[in-house]
């Protein structure tokens, strides 16, 4: 069909033809099921025509619409067959799936050089209410080609309330090298899935978004809804008229096609208007629901055409080349009505289906052969069977023996008693699943405490797994009660712990997985692979961290010492928020001298001097911890660097030097120094002065740290230093693309799919 407006109105005048023949036409409650003559055309140019289709009166099934009605005109479109008064062209038909592929036209709206405006539209549409044709809705996608191009599909204005439908999508082009051949995902050319059991559609363009501002790069755009499978996206379409050129303005297009109204239970009780006349067919009834028809098959074992009396013949399938030789000895097979069989020959014995024939005399050898190597085999398979069993039990009782040294038994007992409590006890098998095998290639860190890993469990959920070293006899007997006390921490700045496997010799946590890596990462990553982040996103990191370390120090029960505070075991999530984690070297607060840890554990560089001194780990020592992020987020150096020289190795003992000298501007970041006044740096510079004091208890509390530092995080959003979200995540991330800063006023009735989205912002 020409791509044309010319074409456009001669079909409507064509649809409107039909329908006054239709209302002339007098209404048939139940058109019999009849049978074709003989001397009815059975084929158009290239294109077999099937019955119930059919050319002209007594060739087709009457069913009282225009469903199986054509037309063929040898001296146009190359001969083939068109629906009935559509002028539309038909590629084939399909009796076994119920399909019809029509062409159907491309919709150009172009840009005139000539009156400087873009054509007027020609709103393309179908309706095809008068048949029993319905689009297959799972094959073909409404596709939009162009640049800036924002077009709809929607349904004709007699659709009824309960079937209306609105949809479109939006073709953005943010550069001519991002046109990718064969993508159709946004960029030139996007896709959008449409309603089932639609009969009619309109097309049309977005006025506001034309090319009239791009005509040297792209005049044009193309709205159609064409059969997925046989659209191939090119560059070439945005820039040039190949779209409409290369496919003669039209491409395929799917429909399903049914018979009457009626179910098949309905249909059934008017056995001269049903359609399934076939000895051998069976009644489907249409995918569209009730009261859409129904289709008539073959049944299994036979082939043909349903709708025709004696049409369903019998499959040879030890014949018919289009299906596989049946049996697995050649020669064997025998053709059965609806069915077939596979027997050895005479003399022969054995399985002609999926086996050997062999000679009978020749069995005898064999089967004493088989019956001596059967006997040899059950030996060996009974003995490898009691082996396994003695494994299985041995590596059982040692997992017990695990599981109750880790304190297993008290947190089961708790776990039960304790209704609602979210904990749960993996398996070792079910972590090297979600790991591979704990494969090398997932691991995400290293450290002290053991190695971390990436998992999936078999929810889905991507989760951290952390293989911890092997424990001490202390740290084994308190771990099950520790392990139930970090179950029930529920702060959003501490990372949640979703369980723990105890059945091994050194125990596995399962934390939640935080995608952003950790915030040591970000300030010391390697050179060009993060950018310098905003100090009043430093704030806000210091602020979030201090919250959870003083909900653990003052709010949990019992409180609950960190250990290991250091930038590397702060998380980052998505939106950079932060995230406490590795509490590997964590303890509960100790109630008596009897507590005291024997050996010092920690990070140097972070280790509270008193601590290593007294071996008594307070609430404190976080603080000293914390102390030394505050200044690694100030002066974007590590907190221990061994190739300085001896006074300049410790970051604290550093900071601390130039502090009383007056010289803070020398040790500080030039970013920072860049973004705020003096006056602020100097606050948060005291601050963290004040939490690395040498005696414990000169140092505020965690709880006084994070109200200071809300306070300071308040001053570094003033409006005069302030930077907004956006612009944070834009530095983080990347900049928005050019297509992401156009905004789009729909009409409230428009659901866009997820494609229809690309390149648009919803306006604010």
């Amino acid at each position: 069909m020409p791509p044309n407006h010319a074409a456009a109105r001669d079909m409507v005048l064509a649809l409107l033809a039909t329908v006054l023949v239709l209302t002339a036409r007098p209404a048939t409650s139940a058109a019999a099921a009849m049978q074709p003559r003989a001397s009815c055309l059975r084929r158009c140019g290239d294109i077999e025509i099937p019955y119930p289709f059919g050319v002209g009166p007594g060739c087709h099934l009457e069913t009282g619409d225009w469903t199986f009605v054509l037309t063929c005109n040898r001296t146009m479109g190359g001969g083939r067959p068109r629906l009935y008064n559509y002028q539309i062209e038909v590629l084939d038909m399909s009796v076994r799936l119920g399909q019809l592929r029509i062409y159907s036209v491309i919709n150009p709206w172009c840009y005139n050089a000539t009156t400087r405006a873009m054509n007027g539209q020609s709103n393309w549409w179908y309706n095809m209410s008068i048949t029993n044709f319905r689009i297959n809705d799972a094959q073909n996608r409404f596709t939009v080609v162009g640049c800036n191009s924002l077009a709809y599909i929607r349904s004709l204005n007699d659709t009824t309330d309960t079937s209306r439908y609105m949809t479109g999508c939006m073709a953005m082009c943010p550069g001519v090298g991002r046109l990718a051949e064969g993508s159709c995902a946004g960029v030139g050319c996007c896709q959008t899935a449409i309603p089932g059991g639609l009969n009619g559609y309109q097309v049309s363009f977005e006025e506001k978004f034309n090319t009239s501002g791009i005509a040297g790069f792209s005049r044009c755009s193309y709205a159609v809804l064409v059969e997925a499978a046989a659209f191939d996206f090119r560059a070439r379409y945005v820039t040039t008229d190949a779209f409409v050129a290369e496919n003669g303005g039209q491409v395929p297009l799917v429909l399903d096609w049914a018979i009457g109204n009626k179910t098949c239970e309905q249909a059934r009780r008017n056995a001269s208007a049903y359609a399934c006349v076939s000895a051998n067919s069976e009644c489907v009834d249409s995918k569209y629901g009730k009261g859409r028809g129904y289709l008539c098959n073959c049944s299994a074992g036979y082939d043909g055409n349903p709708y025709l009396l004696n049409g369903c013949q019998d499959v040879n399938e030890c014949e018919d080349a289009r299906f596989r030789y049946p049996c697995s000895v050649p020669g064997t097979c025998v053709n059965t009505v609806g069915l077939f069989s596979c027997a050895c020959p005479d003399k022969t014995t054995g399985n002609a289906y999926n086996g050997t024939c062999e000679d009978k005399k020749s069995q005898i050898g064999w089967q004493i052969a088989i019956g001596v190597t059967s006997g040899v085999v059950v030996l060996i398979v009974t003995a490898t069977c009691l082996y396994m069993v003695y494994e299985k039990r041995r590596l059982a009782k040692i997992k017990s023996e695990y599981f109750k040294q880790h304190g297993g038994l008290l947190l089961f007992e708790e776990m039960k008693s304790r209704q609602g409590l979210s904990f749960t006890l993996f398996t070792q098998e079910e972590l090297e699943v979600a790991t591979n095998r704990f494969d090398e290639r997932n691991v995400i860190g290293k450290g002290a405490n053991g190695t971390v890993y990436r998992g999936t469990t078999k929810d889905g959920e991507a989760v951290a797994i952390k293989r911890c070293r092997l424990a001490s006899e202390r740290q084994k007997k308190e771990f099950g009660k520790e392990m139930l006390i970090l179950s029930q921490i529920n702060h959003r700045n501490v990372v949640k712990l979703y369980g723990c496997c105890l059945e091994v010799e050194a125990p596995m946590l399962v934390y939640k997985y935080i995608p952003n890596g950790t915030l040591y990462r970000l300030i010391h990553g390697r050179r060009g692979e993060h950018p310098r982040i905003p100090f009043s996103l430093r704030l806000r990191i210091a602020h979030q961290t201090a919250e959870a370390l003083a909900y653990l120090h003052s709010w949990a029960s019992p409180p609950i010492i960190h250990g290991d505070v250091k930038t590397s075991n702060i998380l980052l999530d998505e939106d950079y928020t932060a995230k406490v984690s590795d509490f590997g070297a964590s303890m509960v607060a100790p109630t008596d001298e009897a507590q005291l840890v024997t050996l010092v554990q920690g990070t140097c560089g972070y280790l509270d001097p008193e601590y290593m001194r007294t071996c008594k780990l307070t609430d404190k020592s976080d603080v000293y911890s914390f102390g030394v992020v505050l200044l690694e987020l100030l002066t974007c150096r590590k907190a221990l660097n061994l190739e300085e020289l001896e006074e300049g190795k410790y970051l604290s003992s550093q900071f601390l030097l130039v502090l009383g000298e007056g010289r803070l501007g020398e040790i500080l970041d030039e970013q920072v120094k860049g973004e705020h006044g003096l006056e602020l740096l100097e606050q948060v510079a005291e601050l963290a002065k004040q939490c690395l004091e040498m005696a414990s208890n000169r140092r505020p509390s965690m709880r006084q740290v994070a109200e200071e530092l809300a306070r300071l995080s308040r001053m570094a959003q003033h409006p005069w230093g302030r930077q907004n979200s956006e612009e944070i995540l834009a530095l983080l991330g990347g900049s928005p693309s050019t297509a992401s800063e156009i905004e789009l006023s729909s009409p409230r009735n428009i659901s866009f799919t997820d494609t229809a989205y690309v390149g648009i912002r919803s306006p604010r």
